[in-house]
């Protein structure tokens, strides 16, 4: 089978991402009037996004719920059901396997958040830092999570994802002493690609770095958006 001429590619990609885009504006649009903070939370695999959201959510002091992106099963959920609050799960092996969530998939998954009921929604992405960097599901601040067990090269091999967040957790650092990883080298990439991205290195276990990953998240409620 022939392809089709480049222009007709490159139509048929705009035209998905941009019915993505009205799909996040509307979902972005119902949390703002609900007064919900909506923070989209990326990393890879392993990261320790769920352990930041275990570690988070009994410290918030606000209301909160998840929305929890996998591509099978629900452990991830169950970890987070676990801390007390409403967790929505997204299975996209349902959706055909995607790596990521996209707009859609979010704007379903409202559907069943209390939204009445919560200040703060947290949704937990596919673990990739490719795929859903390209794609705005409504959020009003972007996390990208990254441990140090990763190395120090990770927002100049993943420039999109960086480059697109507000903040940048560096978690895991209590294994710091194990490893062989330059945290002054991580932040020159950081800088490198986001020069004005605030970043937090933190340990859930021990509880560093964690007051000032809070003091953020509520400076983002405070200044989000108002009806």
């Amino acid at each position: 089978m022939t392809p089709p001429p480049p222009s007709e590619r490159i139509r048929l990609v705009t035209s998905v991402l941009e019915a993505n885009d009205r799909i996040a504006a509307r979902t972005r649009e119902a949390c703002t009037a609900a007064g919900v903070l909506l923070v989209d939370v990326l990393g890879g695999p392993g990261a320790g996004k769920t352990a930041l959201l275990e570690a988070t959510l009994p410290r918030l002091g606000a209301r909160a719920a998840v929305i929890a992106g996998d591509l099978e099963t629900s452990r991830d959920a169950e970890r987070l059901a676990a801390c007390g609050v409403p967790v929505v799960q997204i299975t996209t092996n349902s959706f055909g396997g995607a790596c990521h969530l996209d707009a859609g998939m979010v704007a379903q998954a409202l559907d069943q958040v209390p939204l009445t009921a919560i200040d703060v929604l947290f949704v937990e992405n596919v673990g990739n830092l490719v795929c859903p960097a390209e794609f705005d599901i409504g959020q009003h601040a972007r996390v990208v999570v990254l441990s140090v067990a990763e190395g120090e090269d990770k927002p100049l091999k993943y420039p999109l994802a960086f480059r697109r967040a507000d903040a940048a957790v560096v978690a895991k650092i209590d294994l710091l002493p194990h490893l062989e990883f330059d945290l002054a080298r991580l932040r020159e990439s950081l800088h490198a690609v986001h020069p004005s991205l605030p970043c937090f290195e933190l340990s859930v276990r021990s509880g560093a770095g964690l007051e000032a990953w809070l003091l953020w998240i509520a400076a983002q409620r405070r200044h989000r958006p108002t009806p």
